[in-house]
């Protein structure tokens, strides 16, 4: 017959092989041990393998109503130095004391204070050894003095090994249980990067899928990139997952303490910085210390409660940097072990990360692919043709050769260019030669004409619009700059802009940096500037109408464009050219030119330039009849050629002023559209420039819409 000791050491060893529950097990541990010895409490500690460290495993409490609250800490890993475990440690074989004959030397020991209040006699203590290793200590303790002889003594060295075992197994376990939940929850991380592309549901769900295993109330990512202005970028967004995961967002905004100005909330920043570069977690007295060195935790140890905080890079490297932070309003909420597991999640939650910008910046490319389509086709369906089709670059005189010369010159670079000249000399043409021999020739040259909008308008078109910015916003818009990052921008008319825009575009040049009408985040443009104006901006800036400093900050490569009137020598090129390409367009026969018009349109001073050559062409083409083009026939036009007898006549002719040219010119077209100014049939279209340009003219020179009558 198997004796009671001997009984109790088979029912022992048959729990620990059968029974992988932690709290079933040692519900049938202290079962039994009650048995043979009495005790009212019972507590494990286990130790790390260095005997540095203690951890309380078990603890259970018979007979009484008021069990005493878990010391703070005993439920994490502290120093055995201090506490009258180390006595144990020193000497660790089965012990019977007193509770005061440990307090005399450790009278501040909470748990030995609490037994003596309880009314505690006696404590046995019973090391627990594996193969000869200590790795803990059983005590049991009772209110009464146990009468153990040194054959209870020896059995419980036994039972001790036993228990020992049963604890190494269960931490087993829960190191296995642990792992799998850290993989469940890496797949759960990987399903919601796969299937969330935004912002805040994603943190959400990670924020979610990390409480399943770490308890925390607040969680936040603080995230920083190279050349961008993030949402969550020089503060921790925190959102509170115990009680309400779908609570709002709170900002640990230093924007919000009063007295300190950006160059010292960009101090505190970088102060901070050193803290979360290491993983770590503070808690307690430490986190208190870390709070009042470092005032953003200050407030949130102040505003929010919060006693303890985790902190895991999720990556440190040139271009930016990520930090997750879990916090919690309990001084001791945070283990090593949530440490451990949080920096075994950072992998998924990296990927998570990247995969949400690449999410993000792929919707950005998208929108501004769909803009420069669109752009572009509205201006393919409004502008007129470009390309070598508009002549600016046929001929070889001397003038046309050194604008070839500098357009190589500067086009390589990313120099900001002003490109002067009168209207209609090609200014356009050579921005879109610049941009094409550029390495930015990939992107779109986006083009905005400074004199062709109301001045209310100019801004929202340079640099966009938030909804609801003023009347009207119905949606974001994007404005030009954005729209030009990488590529470039060709600012037409620029003398006509508005003091107080080129102040901010003066900033943009500067800081490449802008913000959207009704909008608070700072954008960037990468676009390269080239400007263009019919007018002499050192005059402009003499008579106050121009910066000075925006004036300066254009012209750092100037080209000036002839008129035709001083290339005289590329009119008979320009003049076949446009034969051939206006002919096959219209469907007309190519005729030839007389050589007394020849002399004639040589003559002739053009006002128009290269524009009003083309135009003047055109018509000669639609209304010829025979071999040779016929001038004949346009009284209002500003260029009247009778064949051979009329060339004579406009040679003696006097020379007209520009003002008076140009005003024959609206004029004449305004005749051939029936006072039409916009639309496919209007002069607006004949002259190629912009309709409210057109009306601005007409405006200016005296003209109404009605054919023929004068203001």
């Amino acid at each position: 017959m198997p004796t009671t000791d001997e009984t109790l050491l088979l029912h022992l060893n048959e729990a620990i092989a059968t029974i992988r529950e932690k709290d079933q097990l040692f519900k049938v541990v202290t079962t039994k041990l009650r048995l043979i010895f009495p005790f009212d409490f019972i507590g494990i500690n286990v130790f790390d393998k260095d005997l540095q460290m203690k951890r309380l495993f078990l603890r259970d409490y018979y007979g009484t109503d008021e069990a005493p609250v878990l010391p703070a800490g005993l439920d994490h890993f502290t120093p055995i130095a201090g506490s009258p475990i180390e006595k144990l440690v020193a000497d660790p074989r089965v012990q019977q004391f007193t509770p005061q004959q440990y307090l005399a030397d450790y009278p501040n020991y909470a748990p030995f204070n609490k037994f003596e209040k309880l009314g505690v006699k006696h404590i046995t203590a019973v090391p627990l050894h594996i193969g000869g290793r200590l790795t803990g200590f059983l005590t049991l303790a009772s209110r009464r003095m146990p009468d153990l002889t040194a054959a209870d003594e020896k059995l419980l060295d036994k039972l001790g090994s036993l228990i020992a075992v049963a604890v190494a197994n269960t931490l087993a376990f829960e190191e296995v249980a642990r792992r799998e939940q850290e993989r469940t929850l890496q797949l759960s991380i990987t399903n919601a990067l796969l299937s969330i592309k935004q912002r805040e549901p994603l943190f959400r769900a990670v924020a979610e899928a990390l409480s399943q295993v770490v308890q925390f109330d607040y969680f936040g990512l603080r995230v920083q990139r190279a050349g961008r202005q993030e949402a969550f970028e020089g503060f921790a967004e925190f959102s509170r997952t115990a009680d309400d995961l779908s609570a709002p967002l709170v900002a640990l905004d230093p924007n919000r303490m009063n007295g300190l100005n950006q160059l010292d909330r960009s101090a505190m920043y970088h102060q901070l910085n050193d803290l979360l570069q290491v993983p770590a977690l503070y808690t307690g007295d430490e986190f208190r210390a870390q709070a009042q060195r470092y005032p953003l935790l200050r407030q949130v140890y102040e505003e929010y409660g919060t006693r303890a905080m985790l902190i895991v890079p999720i990556w440190q490297r040139p271009d930016g940097a990520a930090v997750l932070i879990l916090a919690s309003h309990n001084p001791l909420a945070f283990r090593p072990e949530d440490l451990a597991t949080v920096l075994a999640l950072t992998p998924q939650i990296a990927l998570a990360l990247e995969n949400l910008f690449a999410f993000e910046q792929i919707e950005e490319l998208k929108a501004q692919v769909e803009q420069e389509r669109t752009y572009l086709v509205d201006e393919i369906n409004t502008s007129a043709r470009f390309g070598a089709d508009s002549g600016a670059f046929i001929g070889s005189g001397p003038a046309l050769q050194r604008v070839q010369l500098r357009i190589s010159q500067v086009a390589p670079t990313d120099t900001t260019v002003l490109i002067s000249g009168e209207t209609g000399t090609g200014k356009e043409l050579v921005a879109r030669e610049l941009h094409n021999a550029s390495p930015r020739h990939a992107r779109a040259l986006i083009k905005l004409n400074c004199a062709a909008l109301p001045a209310q308008l100019i801004e929202s078109e340079l640099f966009g619009h938030e909804k609801g910015a003023f009347t009207g916003a119905v949606e974001r818009r994007i404005g030009k700059f954005e729209l030009a990052n990488g590529g470039s921008i060709f600012l037409d008319e620029i003398g006509e802009l508005p003091l107080d825009l080129q102040a901010k575009l003066l900033r943009v040049l500067q800081e490449r940096e802008f913000e959207r009408l009704g909008g608070t985040k700072v954008l960037h443009s990468d676009a390269r500037v080239i400007a263009a104006t019919n007018r002499v901006l050192a005059d402009e800036v003499a008579a106050g109408r121009f910066r000075a400093d925006l004036y300066y900050r254009l012209n750092v490569f100037p080209i000036e464009l002839a008129p035709l009137r001083e290339r005289r020598e590329d009119i008979e090129p320009l003049l076949r050219h446009f034969v051939q390409r206006l002919s096959k367009r219209l469907g007309k026969p190519v005729r030839q030119v007389r050589p007394t018009d020849l002399a004639a349109l040589q003559a002739y001073s053009w006002p128009g330039n290269i524009r009003e050559l083309e135009h003047v062409l055109e018509q000669a083409i639609i209304v010829s009849q025979g071999p040779f083009l016929e001038f004949a026939g346009f009284a209002a036009a500003p260029l009247v050629l009778a064949g051979a007898a009329a060339s004579p006549i406009l040679a003696a002719a006097p020379i007209k002023t520009l003002k008076e040219q140009e005003r024959d010119h609206i004029l004449a077209a305004l005749t051939r559209t029936g006072g039409r100014v916009s639309g496919a049939q209007g002069a607006a279209l004949l002259l190629d420039i912009n309709p409210k340009t057109l009306e601005a003219r007409m405006k200016k020179l005296g003209i109404r819409r009605t054919v023929g009558v004068e203001a």
